[in-house]
This record gives C-alpha cells, sequence and structure tokens, in this order.
C-alpha cells in the first residue's frame, strides 16, 4: 500500500480545492520505514487500516486515500544517521479530500487527527483550507474593527478587567465591581470563566443587574463599557443563553471555546439574532498544546481554530506573567489573529494573566494599539480601589502614547493612581516576585 502511486504526489498534483492540507510534525524511531510508517497513518486516516480490505477498492482510494504531498526529514541525513540519533524527526504535509468531511469541525478534526493523537511523537501543527471550504466559515463578526467600532476607540489599546473574585460574588456585588472598574475608564469587563451561572449568581439575574450598572457608568464617564457575559452551559441550553442575555440588555458574550467546542461555537457565532461581540477564553486548550512532541499545535488550538470558527476576540498568555509562553509563541498568537485571511476578520487579542499597569509599555511596543491590555486582580486588588486600577491602566496608555516612561509619568500629581501601582507591582524589567498564589 505504501508504494501505491496515488499516495505520493506534489501539491501542484492534486486539485487544491478539493483538500485541506495538515501539517504534522512526526517522530519515528531510527530504524523505521519513515515513509511506510507515515503512509500507514495517513492510510489509518482516510480508507484503511493496519490490514488488506476487500471494499478499499482502487476507486475508493482514488476518491477519499489521503495524499503526502510533502515529507522533510529536519535535520536531513541523505547518507547515514549519526550513531546516538535514536529518534528523527520530520515535517509532513498531508492532503485530506474535503469529499471525507465537509464544511464542520468535528468530522474535519477526526479525519485529519482522529486515531492518530494517540500515538506518541505526532503534533498537529497547521491546517490549510481551500477557497471552497474557507468560503463555508465566516470567521467573527465583529474582530478588531467592529469592537473599536462599538466602543468609538481607534486610537488606542483597549483595557480590559476580568472580574475577581473568581467566582462568589452575587449579582449586585458583580454589577457594583463592574461599575467601578467601567467608570474608572476600562472598556471591556468579562465574567470570570469559572463562573457561569452559579445558584448564587443566576446568568440573567447578572445580566440584568450588570447592564444597569453600565448604563450609569457610561453616562458619568462618557465612554462606552462592554460586559462578556459566560454562557457556558450545556450545548442544548447555549442558543437560549444567547439570546436571552441580548433581550436582557447585554452587547456582549463570552464562552469557554473548548469546553462546548467549535461546532457549538459556531452555532452561536453564525447566528443571525446573536449579533454581539463573542470573547474566546482558553480554557482546557493547555492540555491540547503544551506538549512539544503531542496533540495540536497553540496558535491553532488559540487563534486560527477559533478565529474560524468566528470569535471576536480571545485571551492568552503573556510571557511577563503568571501563565508560562515564550515570547515568540506570545508573538506568533497576535500574528496568527491579525494575518489577512481573505474574508476573515481579525481576531482582537487579550494577553492576561498576571497583568497590571507596569507592563503597558513592554506590551505596546510589541504590538502597537491592535491589543488589549488585560488584568484581574492588576484593577481590582489595586491599593487605592478598583476605580483607581481602571485610571492607573488609562494613565499608563496616555504615557507611553506621549513617549514617556512610566516610572516618569507617574511623578505627575494627576497620575498618582499609577503611581500607587507601580509602586506595589513595578514596571517590567524591575525584579519583583509577583505571581505567587495567595
Amino acid at each position: 500500500m505504501y508504494m501505491d502511486p496515488l499516495i505520493y504526489q506534489f501539491s501542484e498534483g492534486i486539485d487544491r480545492d478539493k483538500y485541506v492540507i495538515a501539517t504534522y510534525q512526526i517522530g519515528a524511531k531510527r530504524e523505521a520505514e519513515a515513509l511506510k510508517y507515515i503512509a500507514a497513518l495517513v492510510v489509518e486516516q482516510t480508507t484503511g487500516t493496519w490490514t488488506k480490505v476487500p471494499g478499499e477498492t482502487h476507486e475508493v482510494r482514488e476518491r477519499h486515500l489521503g495524499r503526502i504531498v510533502g515529507v522533510y526529514e529536519v535535520p536531513p541525513y541523505p547518507l547515514e544517521y549519526p550513531a546516538d540519533q535514536e529518534i528523527r524527526w520530520f515535517i509532513v504535509r498531508v492532503a485530506f479530500p474535503v469529499a471525507n468531511f465537509g464544511d464542520q469541525f468535528a468530522m474535519m478534526m477526526t479525519a485529519i487527527f482522529g486515531n492518530i493523537s494517540t500515538i506518541d511523537r505526532i503534533k498537529l501543527m497547521d491546517i490549510e483550507l481551500p477557497d471552497s471550504l474557507l468560503k463555508m466559515y465566516k470567521g467573527p463578526k465583529f474582530g478588531i474593527e467592529g469592537i473599536r467600532e462599538i466602543l468609538g476607540v481607534y486610537d488606542r489599546p483597549l483595557v480590559n478587567n476580568m472580574i475577581k473574585p473568581c467566582i462568589g460574588l452575587n449579582p449586585e456585588q458583580t454589577a457594583e465591581l463592574a461599575y467601578q472598574v467601567a467608570v474608572g475608564g476600562v472598556d471591556i469587563i468579562k465574567d470570570d470563566e469559572l463562573n457561569a451561572s452559579p445558584d448564587n449568581c443566576n446568568l440573567f439575574e447578572r445580566v440584568k443587574a450588570v447592564t444597569k450598572a453600565l448604563e450609569r457608568a457610561d453616562e458619568e464617564k462618557g465612554e462606552k463599557t462592554l460586559y462578556c457575559f459566560n454562557i457556558t452551559d450545556r450545548t442544548e441550553k447555549l442558543r437560549d443563553n444567547a439570546l436571552r442575555c441580548i433581550e436582557l440588555g447585554a452587547r456582549a458574550l463570552m464562552v469557554n471555546t473548548w469546553c462546548v467546542g467549535l461546532d457549538a461555537v459556531r452555532m452561536l457565532t453564525s447566528d443571525p439574532d446573536i449579533n454581539v461581540p463573542i470573547l474566546s477564553h482558553p480554557d482546557l486548550q493547555g492540555g491540547l498544546y503544551v506538549s512539544p512532541y503531542n496533540g495540536i499545535s497553540a496558535e491553532l488550538v488559540k487563534v486560527k481554530l477559533p478565529r474560524l470558527a468566528g470569535l471576536d476576540m480571545f485571551i492568552m498568555p503573556a510571557p511577563y506573567g503568571k501563565f508560562p509562553v515564550t515570547f515568540d509563541q506570545y508573538v506568533k498568537f497576535v500574528y496568527t489573529a491579525w494575518a489577512p485571511w481573505q474574508h476573515i476578520r481579525r481576531m482582537l487579542p487579550m494577553p492576561g494573566g498576571g497583568g497590571h499597569p507596569g507592563l503597558t509599555e513592554i506590551m505596546m511596543k510589541t504590538f502597537g494599539d491592535d491589543f488589549v491590555l488585560a488584568a484581574g486582580g492588576g484593577i481590582t486588588g489595586h491599593p487605592m480601589g478598583p476605580t483607581a486600577g481602571a485610571r492607573a491602566y488609562r494613565q499608563a496608555i496616555k504615557a507611553v502614547k506621549n513617549g514617556i516612561p512610566l516610572r516618569k509619568a507617574a511623578e505627575e500629581p494627576e497620575n498618582r493612581e499609577l503611581k500607587a501601582a507601580l509602586d506595589v507591582w513595578g514596571v517590567w524589567g524591575e525584579k519583583k516576585d509577583l505571581y505567587e498564589l495567595k
């Protein structure tokens, strides 16, 4: 089977509009017949199994067999393998017929990575959709430009606050905290991922209380605020949750993306009646991508597939906070969100996890304006209170936009909130041990 001429082709030799191309990192033992091994994986994911079966005819293979369109050993060993080389590594590109799964995430992921995901040393690195399939996915309704239009903010990073404590506040307490951070200048507030609709904080009661509080805050500050309500629930309840929240005044929503599934998310984002931005929360994502040898690449899990599913914003770790991530991966998340992708709108990145005003300069130097400065405790835990925490962020942004170092800006009397934040948490580059679990 592995010498079947159908299975090895150049990408130029296939009808590109009929195939999704998946890229993998694959490790094989030194003595393995690597091409045979890779071919067996492709057959396993398309037409066959470990032995010949009568129904796997040439006609079936011609229509449904995956095609290996690239195998690149890294580094290449054309003459001999080093004596200490136990594992050989390959970048492999496989074209899967769209006819095998159509325009759905569940079966596309089953076809591309289903059974073989249980084998050691296989990592799915990327998925490239043909135009015929990509046009069936609408992507974000709003994205960066749409969210800026709603808020009327075009010339600076946005500021987000995650409600803290994570869970335990009732609707009225949540609304009061939302009011305090909103009136201080926060643009976007989100429920914590742990808080959807517990007994003490019913989702719909929370929407009613928070909406009323934000109307008051917005009138006072002369700006708009979006609150992302966590509608995560059983699949059959998701749409009703979203519509009921919107009916009660919600202007943004949030969903724990991989907990509910990409097709469930797409159900929400493609519904014309759910016409508000939706934030993607990263729960469970780390379990899919943290291994360098297995699972799915971080940018696919966190950004590219949620963007394809239509989510408008996403939370990501930053290398300055409490969740580990390399700087290169951090940057790659954002450029995966920003990269032109035909009709698919750009997604708004929200780096978080231990954010505080002292990180503003380094983050703006890296990304400019088209991202969200996100903080939970870095706003609500401000020594002068949550409103001051929000003001400190706005003061930090203004200083960076004007080319003034944060420490110098904090010397000005009008920036006393920024000074208080920097006195507690410092500025990036100063040595401080901040991220202990308290």
